[in-house]
């Protein structure tokens, strides 16, 4: 006979769940596995609240199992440790990204890339080695491997750090491996929103030149003002977009929802690269002469490795970049879900866990 959630395992959880399509989540008893030798128990202090979160708590990618804790942009302190633990120590600050396991021993967990695995275990929605369903963050606590455990720099404030773990990394990576984070190129991001507003303070910290493509001109003062990008496009403007044309060497395009993808590849230099981040839902149109004339290349990128990840934390510890967020109570989270439907938030939710998740 299947255990219920809150029997499953040894240890008592509390969190917030998701029942059925409609996304909206309430209080809710689970429980969490005892530490293995290898595992790293967390308070949850903070959790980040990701576009992901709102697609899988409604079923819109289609493979949603409930009830459902969301959650993958956590932070918090260090509880317990198992006796193989090398890396952490109790009380120590640490994260927990988009995953918590994977297979461990194919070409891409050996070459730092896990987030590549065919067998990555996200960090909830997903089956665990012991046969029993992942839950994330909008919770008290949470046990991970320690593989897959980073470290909090000290001096990076808790809150604001905690959507690097997705929204940070996400960026930061294809800026890294498209080689688009050389003093003197010039990079266009698309979107100015929890990833996008990331990807143009990353790529201002690599000594890049930034323009912001946007569909609200009510953005361009912050973009440049606040954000620091060097221009702004309205890619509704035909004029601007024109005479932009082949000025980018790479674009980082953020956007989720249904777009055309031409214009912003006339905005590429030749050779230059169009990288997706985004996730929209129905297929977009692609031209292939442009591809070939130009040698352009249209690719996409989604999260980073253990090893990467670490490196973007500290790289944002060092530069000072923290995503710009709205800390949130628990009981808030369903409004927010809706505003962040709207685009109502600049540019990241963040749960205080620590203070607010009350299971009375």
């Amino acid at each position: 006979m299947e255990k219920s959630p809150e029997k499953e395992h040894p240890r008592e959880a509390f969190g917030w769940a998701a029942r059925d399509t409609s996304g909206v989540l309430s209080p809710f008893k689970f429980s969490r596995r005892n530490a293995t030798a290898k595992d790293v128990y967390i308070k949850i202090i903070y959790c980040g609240v990701c576009h992901s979160d709102l697609h899988f708590c409604r079923n819109e990618w289609g493979f949603s199992a409930y009830p459902l804790v969301p959650g993958h942009e956590i932070v918090g302190e260090v509880t317990e440790i198992g006796n193989e633990v090398q890396k952490f120590r109790v009380g120590d600050k640490v994260g927990v990204g988009c995953m918590v396991g994977g297979c461990d021993t194919c070409a891409e967990c050996n070459n730092d890339s896990e987030n590549y695995c065919d067998n990555t275990i996200l960090t909830y929605n997903f089956i665990y080695h012991d046969g029993t369903r992942t839950y994330g963050g909008f919770s008290d606590k949470i046990v991970v491997e320690e593989r897959y455990v980073l470290r909090f720099p000290d001096g990076l404030p808790m809150d604001a750090g905690a959507p690097l773990f997705c929204a940070g990394i996400t960026v930061y990576s294809p800026l890294r491996y498209f080689g688009l984070d050389k003093p003197g190129l010039h990079v266009g991001v698309v979107g100015l929103g929890g990833l996008g507003h990331l990807a143009v303070k990353f790529a201002k910290a690599f000594g890049v030149r930034v323009t912001v493509i946007s569909t609200s001109p009510s953005k361009q003062k912050e973009a440049i003002d606040k954000l620091g990008a060097d221009s702004f496009l309205v890619s509704s403007d035909e004029v601007q977009m024109k005479d932009a044309v082949g000025s980018m060497d790479g674009i980082i395009d953020t956007v989720s929802a249904h777009h055309s993808l031409m214009p912003l590849i006339d905005l590429l230099k030749k050779h230059g690269k169009l990288v997706m981040v985004g996730g929209p839902d129905k297929p977009l149109e692609l031209q292939i002469f442009p591809l070939l004339t130009g040698r352009k290349q249209v690719v996409g990128s989604c999260t980073g490795g253990m090893k990467e990840t670490q490196e973007m934390i500290d790289f944002a510890a060092k530069n000072g970049i923290t995503a710009d967020i709205e800390v949130i109570p628990m009981s808030y989270v369903n409004t927010a879900m809706e505003r962040l439907l709207k685009g109502d938030v600049k540019y990241r939710f963040v749960i205080d866990i620590a203070n607010t998740l009350n299971p009375n």
